[in-house]
């Protein structure tokens, strides 16, 4: 019973702690409500996120924000055509000792350290995204057959322009699977627009003021990991992630001849930890099964694909997980 208790005091205190953060994050971006959410979202859940929007809708903004507000070193790299992997990683040099000897150093790169952007990050060559992947799931690099552990927490919020695709080379799925999050950003509403022209273009920017830290983030981690999930949600959270598998017996005929390839056992375990992290937010004890509806779309958008005959159809990933998410909230409210 103490246990409890103290998780339940921990979840409640955390919750302000959040509120807050989102509040200051707030102060800066305007008209970003879901954007906000998510990122926060991503990185309670120790994820990492893919921010999608057109030029000047706050992405860059947003990501030092957050780090400003989360208290965390951050590194922004511009990923070009021309970037190589020891740009990300960093390199061994040859050095000369005042005795004469030589040895290699170790020099790190930008990836050293707690919030990593990776602005436009399809611009970069296969062989330079792929840098980041061990970095992303297992948290260390290993240069030279040495192992380097990262700064701890470690997140990559990494961005991508959706209208100029040319130069540019699409993620590899295994790159994509690792993202938490594909995060839209879309024009704000008209009142937001007007709050972001009045506020901005003044002496004085608002300024974001630290909320949390490094040791507190990976505390609140830990507290998300704890916080128990019913039944309902876990069964809610398989029957979606399988029902988009054109693989799978749950599958409508409607995905068996529309999607290529399904989300993997990996979109699962982001939308367990996905719906503590939006309980948390909310100030509640424990996800519900609305909250797996509302996160299902930025967890899988990323993780399947459609066949030629649905792209040619005019059919859209999104559009697609929607109309099916829609047809099964249906059926359990129906239940």
């Amino acid at each position: 019973m103490t246990d409890d208790t103290n998780l339940v005091s921990e979840i409640e205190a955390l919750g302000e702690k959040l509120s807050a953060a989102r509040a200051e994050i707030e102060k800066r971006i305007i008209g970003q409500t879901g954007a906000v959410d998510l990122t926060l979202a991503a990185m309670l859940c120790g994820g990492h996120a893919l921010l999608i929007g057109l030029p000047g809708l706050g992405k860059t903004r947003l990501v030092d924000t957050a780090s400003r507000v989360l208290g965390l070193s951050t590194a922004r790299i511009q990923f070009t055509p021309d970037l190589m992997p020891a740009d990300i990683l960093g390199s061994e040099v040859l050095q000369t000792a005042e005795d004469g000897s030589r040895d290699f150093r170790f020099l790190k790169g930008p990836v050293f350290c707690q919030l990593l952007m990776a602005d436009e990050i399809n611009r970069a060559s296969p062989r330079t995204q792929s840098a980041l992947l061990q970095a992303m799931q297992e948290r260390e690099v290993t240069i030279g057959g040495q192992h380097h552990p990262l700064p701890q927490p470690f997140h990559v919020l990494a961005t991508q322009n959706p209208i100029e695709q040319e130069g540019t080379y699409p993620l590899p799925e295994a790159q994509l699977d690792r993202f938490l999050f594909q995060i839209s950003m879309h024009h704000p509403d008209r009142a937001a627009e007007e709050r972001i022209i009045l506020e901005t273009t003044g002496a004085n920017d608002a300024q974001a003021a630290p909320v949390l830290d490094a040791s507190a983030l990976i505390a609140a981690q830990q507290v998300l990991r704890r916080m128990p999930v019913g039944e309902a949600v876990v069964q809610t959270i398989l029957d979606i992630v399988r029902a988009f598998r054109p693989t799978d017996d749950s599958a409508s005929e409607f995905v068996r001849n529309s999607v290529a390839w399904g989300p993997g056992p990996r979109a699962a375990q982001a939308l367990m930890l996905a719906v503590r992290a939006r309980a948390l937010m909310s100030g509640r004890l424990a996800p519900g099964t609305d909250d797996v509806f509302a996160l299902a779309v930025p967890v899988l958008t990323h993780r399947m694909a459609l066949g030629f005959a649905a792209r040619a159809e005019g059919h859209d990933v999104d559009s697609l997980i929607e109309a099916e998410l829609s047809r099964m909230h249906d059926r359990v409210a129906a239940a």
